[in-house]
């Protein structure tokens, strides 16, 4: 993907600079991987390195914001009414998408912004859960903390396999713990 051609509109332009920057780096760290070079994610944005620090001074705080963006979506498909075969639909689809989000939370496991997505995460899974043992999405006794369990087996094959494995992975990982997607 070509970046977009900006003129340089200074501090007017800055909270389109910063949704620019956590769009082109949710891209560029799932094409890349986590350790994707930061200018490469400045130049997709359209926006100048030191646009991208200011915002972001470290790539540990970009990727976490840019992933906050993947929870924020499924947050949002279950204020709709989405269910528990839907959260994990999508789940599934940024696991094979991307292994740099996985990759970024076993780097930091008690990093406070992981914790928070974790919360995050859980907080869905909690909300869905009674829906998902209804619809035989998740065997009759999972727990919330079981689903969690299983997101993390899931994920964690997800992030080894090659790119173009993935979603295979995914799918038959799920199948493997009885947990039916749509």
């Amino acid at each position: 993907m070509s970046p977009t051609p900006r003129t340089n509109r200074g501090p007017a332009a800055a909270a389109e600079n910063r949704a620019a920057i956590i769009k082109a780096a949710g891209e560029v760290f799932a094409e890349q991987g986590l350790n994707a070079p930061l200018n490469a994610i400045a130049k997709r944005a359209g926006v100048g390195q030191g646009s991208l620090y200011r915002n972001f001074p470290t790539r540990q705080s970009l990727a976490f914001v840019a992933f906050a963006d993947n929870l924020a979506a499924i947050e949002e498909v279950v204020a709709r009414g989405g269910t528990l075969a839907d959260v994990l639909t999508m789940v599934s689809e940024q696991a094979a998408a991307s292994a740099a989000f996985i990759e970024l939370i076993a780097q930091h496991p008690g990093d406070p912004h992981a914790e928070q997505l974790g919360a995050s995460l859980a907080g869905i899974i909690d909300a869905t859960i009674e829906e998902g043992r209804a619809s035989g999405t998740v065997p009759a006794g999972f727990t919330a903390a079981d689903v969690i369990v299983a997101i993390q087996l899931v994920a964690g094959g997800a992030s080894v396999a090659l790119a173009r494995d993935r979603e295979a992975l995914v799918r038959r990982g799920w199948e493997l713990m009885g947990i039916r997607l749509g």
